[in-house]
């Protein structure tokens, strides 16, 4: 059996120590070496079988094309972020100026360019800033606007909603201390509900968008400029929990409230996620009157909730730069989506594959836009190609992302909608290296 620190010394193991650890490395060559102990290969071939064992990274985590026609996916990280987040986030992957001003060498405000660009996108707030998801947001407002005499919120039975893995928003609000006074009922709530029960008592009063459902029939809900209204003359402010992260109206999709139009509409505070519709890295957006963003920026607890670097680069240049993935899957044609599905199947065929382009729909996912479908093309294939597309040979050896479709009617279908253009070639080649391992 070959030493351990001989294998270790193979060029191509130290190569890899170099990118990958030893810890990595030699876990590698002790599961080859029980190979040959177990007489599946013989001592020679213990270097080669080691390098084959490699991962093809030191995170676990494995890349991935998303083509289920879910466009912000959350079991696959959300929001895919554009080039330019991803090149913005390598420039400040080591020592950068996040805190730090080059020109006069003194200590400046953390994260000045990606609050900057915030605030460019959305000119009806007067103060923004970040937190690390929408959730923190909210902790961070129920505990700095809370006072001692005045610790109630005032939100409808309707909006207290369940995201997702029994993540509940009562249950986040009461975590913070804060008493909730439930108001109207499930389907109906009216502007007097709220004023019966807002009062010197009220710290302020919610309101949160159903992103993840719909109302319908017999139902009635309160507008933010009503709720202003009844704030402005109680005195107390009013905080919209818009959820999905859309910074100004979408033609495609009217239902889905956007930070802009709620401020306008006379809303305090604005809270929102940043890689839902705005296509960022996972951030809790806060936006609106300066006077609370103070409270809110000065508060203990937001020291506890900040966001790293990384998160600050790939914000700014998702809101300065390009546009994002999820806005170019947004506005795709489906004339385009088709083309690429026919271009796609040719190629496939000429490997001797079964595939057909197929009509389906699309959907905005991640808790946003429900109901809303959007057409799409898609690349039907044999239901057996599933498992191979998302953990085969070719993606444990690092050669090939793993794909990761639906399956409908006894077929594998990879929507193109949620896949990007840049992708297709890769996808192709993913697909015929499956089929052929």
């Amino acid at each position: 059996m070959p030493r351990t620190d001989r294998l270790l010394a193979d060029p191509r193991l130290a190569a890899a120590e170099r990118r990958l650890g030893r810890a990595l490395v030699k876990a590698a060559v002790g599961r080859a070496q029980q190979r040959a102990r177990d007489g599946q290969i013989t001592p020679e071939e213990v270097a080669d079988a080691a390098v084959a064992e490699l991962p093809a990274r030191a995170a676990g985590l494995t890349p991935v094309i998303n083509a289920t026609g879910v466009i912000v996916h959350t079991n696959l990280g959300r929001a895919p972020l554009s080039a330019a987040a991803v090149d913005a986030i390598t420039a400040a992957a080591g020592s950068c100026d996040v805190e730090f001003d080059l020109a006069s060498g003194v200590r400046a405000r953390r994260g000045a360019g990606a609050l900057d660009a915030l605030a460019r996108a959305v000119p009806d707030a007067e103060a923004v800033a970040v937190v690390n998801n929408n959730a923190a947001a909210l902790v961070l407002a129920a505990t700095a606007l809370a006072r001692p005499h005045a610790a109630e919120i005032v939100v409808s039975r309707g909006e207290l909603i369940e995201i997702g893995d029994r993540f509940r928003l009562p249950d986040l609000l009461a975590s913070t201390g804060a008493r909730l006074r439930e108001v109207g009922t499930t389907n109906r709530t009216a502007i007097a509900d709220y004023a019966d029960a807002t009062g010197p008592q009220t710290a302020f009063i919610l309101k949160v968008h159903p992103s993840n459902f719909r109302f319908e029939g017999f139902t009635a809900a309160v507008t933010v400029a009503e709720l202003a209204g009844l704030g402005e003359t109680q005195g107390v402010p009013v905080v919209f929990d818009i959820g999905s992260g859309l910074l100004a109206p979408h033609p495609q999709l009217p239902a889905e409230p956007s930070a802009s139009t709620a401020l306008r509409d006379g809303a305090s505070l604005v809270t929102a996620s940043a890689d839902k519709l705005l296509g960022g890295p996972q951030a809790g957006l806060l936006l609106g009157r300066a006077d609370l963003i103070r409270r809110l920026t000065r508060h203990p607890l937001a020291r506890a909730l900040r966001v790293d670097k990384l998160t600050l680069a790939a914000l700014e240049a998702t809101l300065a730069g390009p546009v994002p993935p999820v806005a170019q899957a947004l506005a795709a044609d489906p004339a385009s989506l088709f083309h690429r599905a026919e271009r796609a199947v040719v190629l496939l065929h000429a490997t001797g594959l079964d595939a057909r382009v197929v009509e389906c729909q699309a959907a905005i996912g991640g808790g946003g836009a429900p109901g809303v479908l959007l057409p799409s093309a898609a690349v039907s294939l044999p239901e057996s190609l599933a498992v191979p597309l998302r953990c085969g040979p070719q993606v444990s050896r690092g050669e090939f992302p793993a794909v990761v479709g639906r399956l409908e009617g006894g077929r594998l279908l990879l929507d193109l909608r949620s896949v990007s253009p840049d992708d297709d070639d890769r996808l192709s080649a993913a697909i015929v290296a499956a089929a052929r391992d």
